[in-house]
């Protein structure tokens, strides 16, 4: 008449989607593996063992570093600067002004505030690339090209950024700032020791927005930057590709230089950005 409780029944679903959700990581996994091992393999090694399909794909017969060393006297590593300081200006920057305007938007009472917020919501909903080269044009106009403030300038204001710290600082208790404006703190003192301090999820969530956003662009630096010497990371893997050859071994060296930051920073800010996510997606 009872049903006889079988705790192997209930693991099992369990233990299916353990290993749907490995494999799917060690697919996802596999075009990494293989531009790291083909970073390691001498140049008419690389695509060995594609067809028929060996092991030797992703197990170089031989390692050598020559494609590193080859990488290390190129412009690379001068592009690679570029990116990085880019980005650590582009994210201070931008996470600086996205709070203050989600601060603004979430706090303040102000006719139009529906409409700024509905243009915020708009500006992210448009594709950048839609718009760069008529922005590139200004910018050639106003003298920016070939600039360090002109590479930064369009990744500092990123509408989701403002989006995602806005919907959190709603979530803020009220009476909190209001307790504090009764104590006689003012609105940039409430801001920086309550509101702040209390959004570290967010905030690291919006610095990975603006970090991925900037470390991946290709279009923008390609269009404003026509100086060898400001030239990105993105933009130097694609000179390896040349009119009638492909350096393949250089190409994949510095694909993998260039994609060991990002992952490190999306490793690090995963948690906060599901946090965040999930906080800002209940409240209006």
């Amino acid at each position: 008449m009872f049903e006889t409780y079988d705790p192997m029944r209930r693991k099992w679903p369990r233990r299916f989607w353990t290993v749907v959700a490995m494999a799917a990581g060690i697919y996802a996994l596999l075009p990494l593996l293989w531009v790291l091992s083909s970073s390691l393999k001498p140049a008419g090694e690389i695509f060995a063992g594609l067809s028929p399909l060996t092991p030797q794909v992703l197990i170089p017969s031989s390692v050598t570093i020559e494609s590193y060393v080859a990488l290390a006297t190129s412009s690379f590593p001068l592009a690679l600067f570029n990116s990085l300081f880019i980005v650590t200006v582009t994210v201070i920057a931008g996470l600086a002004m996205s709070a203050l305007a989600g601060y603004g938007l979430a706090v303040f009472r102000f006719r139009g505030r529906a409409i700024l917020f509905a243009i915020v919501v708009i500006s992210f909903l448009i594709p950048f690339d839609a718009v760069a080269l008529p922005l590139a044009e200004l910018f050639r106009d106003w003298g920016l090209d070939n600039t360090y403030f002109g590479l930064i300038l369009p990744g500092i204001g990123n509408g989701f950024a403002v989006f995602l710290l806005r919907q959190f600082f709603l979530g803020i208790p009220r009476e909190l700032i209001e307790a504090a404006r009764v104590d006689g703190m003012n609105e940039f003192g409430i801001f920086t020791r309550i509101v702040l301090p209390m959004s570290k999820p967010a905030l690291i969530s919006a610095a990975q927005l603006i970090f991925v956003f900037q470390w991946q662009s290709f279009l923008w630096p390609l269009l404003i930057a026509t100086d060898p010497r400001m030239t990105v990371a993105p933009v130097a893997l694609a000179s390896f590709v040349g009119q009638f050859e492909v350096d393949f071994g250089l190409m994949f060296a510095g694909c993998v230089l260039t994609i060991i930051v990002p992952i490190g920073v999306l490793l690090y800010a995963q948690r906060y950005f599901t946090e965040s996510v999930a906080t800002s997606g209940t409240k209006g």
